[in-house]
């Protein structure tokens, strides 16, 4: 009987670059082995010393992109991209941005252009185009959003590595929190994923982890969703870092328990019991460019 194959899983930070502490934190546990990747905010006023940072650590984490329209300014000039900013010339909160991009308020041509800048923005920092990929609160799986950063992504010559927000049933079923929000991104997921696919964009078969800051105070929150994870490529998403005051007022607040859940994610992670999760559950751990290497992008896969 020949060996069963390992199964692997990228472990990805998203919000590199939000702030310094953050970029810290994320940076400690790529040194450590822990996290496989990351993905940066070029939008942000930190996004900068995040990326010096990582060159003076030469830290071996992945560093990848994660396009915003929804947190700090954008890289272009607020006129020339009006449908997407606010009176302030700021981008829009993320419930204001959802309520234009319904309404049909929200101009593909001024994303596309946007995330063109982000993209050179991320060029200009890093040296080389992205291996991960991801849009900030997941906003690619959403038509004019996916087909603006896919056609951005077109000029790369290797595709990256595409997030598809897809989390099977039975976790939605079973793991607490955030279920009504994780049921509406996996339905418009699914559809994302499949146009991703069809496009040659690698992606994971499952993504799993998403959930409401009180969620993650619970001790087994990451071996919970390891140990309901099926399938053989799987990414989890986490949101771990040092206590960072810089995002009070940016990306929620002390009142709200944002502050405070990247620093109980980067403790759970750090712990021993989530490398013990990761083995109990039969997972390798890789990087973005290390699954595109190893294998053709893997065709979505119906929730059971």
């Amino acid at each position: 009987m020949e060996p069963e194959t390992p199964r692997t899983l990228l472990v990805t930070a998203d919000d590199f670059g939000i702030g310094p502490n953050t970029s810290r934190g994320i940076l400690d546990l790529g040194q450590r082995g822990v996290v496989t990747s990351t993905v940066m905010l070029a939008n942000s006023p930190y996004a900068e010393e995040g990326v010096a940072e990582w060159r003076i650590q030469d830290c071996p984490l992945e560093l990848g992109w994660h396009p915003c329209l929804t947190l700090d300014a954008p890289i272009l000039d607020a006129r020339l991209i009006p449908s997407l900013v606010g009176t302030d010339g700021r981008f829009l909160k993320l419930g204001a941005f959802l309520k234009r991009l319904l309404r049909g308020q929200i101009r593909e041509d001024e994303i596309e252009a946007e995330f063109q800048a982000q993209f050179h923005r991320y060029l200009d920092l890093v040296g080389e185009p992205p291996a991960n990929v991801n849009a900030h609160h997941h906003l690619h799986i959403f038509g004019p959003v996916g087909r603006a950063l896919r056609a951005v992504l077109g000029e790369v010559e290797a595709k990256p590595f595409l997030r598809r927000v897809v989390e099977p049933m039975s976790t939605l079923t079973g793991i607490r929190g955030a279920r009504i929000k994780r049921l509406a991104l996996t339905r418009f997921g699914r559809q994302a994923a499949k146009r991703q696919a069809a496009e040659g964009f690698p992606g994971a078969e499952w993504l799993m982890g998403i959930t409401d800051p009180s969620y993650v105070h619970r001790d087994q929150f990451f071996a919970e969703w390891l140990a309901a994870a099926p399938g053989q490529r799987v990414e989890l998403t986490c949101h771990p870092g040092f206590l960072d005051t810089t995002l009070d007022g940016r990306d929620g607040s002390l009142a709200d328990g944002q502050l405070h859940r990247r620093q109980r994610e980067y403790q759970l992670l750090n712990q021993p019991t989530f490398a013990e999760a990761v083995t109990k559950a039969g997972f390798d751990l890789r990087g973005a460019a290390e699954l595109h290497r190893q294998a053709e992008p893997t065709a979505l896969r119906r929730a059971g």
